[in-house]
C-alpha cells in the first residue's frame, strides 16, 4: 500500500509553466510503475505521462515535448515538469502508483491554464 501526495498545481497563463510534484510514503524502488493522469470536466480520465521502475518513460501525444515525467529516489518522489501550457491542458492532475497490490491514486491538484 502506498499514499500519495501531489502538489504544486494552478493557474498559469498560456504559454507559461508548472512543476508537480508527487510524494509517496514508500520507497519508489517498490512500485513498478508510476504516471500522471489527469481529468477535465466532463471528460475521461486520461493518461498523460508514466515512469517505469527502470526510469523508462512514455508520454501522450498531446503533451509530447512539452511535459517531462522524472523521479528524485532519494526523496521518493515524481515530478511532472509543464511547459508551454494550453487552455485545453486545464483539469485535475492526478498521481498513481502501481504495486503488487493494486493501484493507487493521489487526491489530485487542479491545473487551470488561463488568461
Amino acid at each position: 500500500q502506498v499514499q500519495l501526495v501531489e502538489s504544486g498545481g494552478g493557474l498559469v497563463q498560456p504559454g507559461g509553466s508548472l512543476r508537480l510534484s508527487c510524494a509517496a510514503s514508500i520507497s519508489i524502488f517498490k512500485i513498478y510503475n508510476m504516471g500522471w493522469y489527469r481529468q477535465a470536466p466532463g471528460k475521461h480520465r486520461e493518461m498523460v505521462a508514466g515512469i517505469t521502475s527502470g526510469s523508462v518513460t512514455s508520454y501522450s501525444d498531446y503533451v509530447k515535448g512539452r511535459f517531462t515525467i522524472s523521479a528524485d529516489n532519494a526523496k521518493n518522489t515524481v515530478y511532472l515538469q509543464m511547459n508551454s501550457l494550453k487552455p485545453e491542458d486545464t483539469a485535475v492532475y492526478y498521481c498513481s502508483a502501481q504495486l503488487d497490490g493494486g493501484l493507487y491514486w493521489g487526491q489530485g491538484t487542479q491545473v487551470t491554464v488561463s488568461s
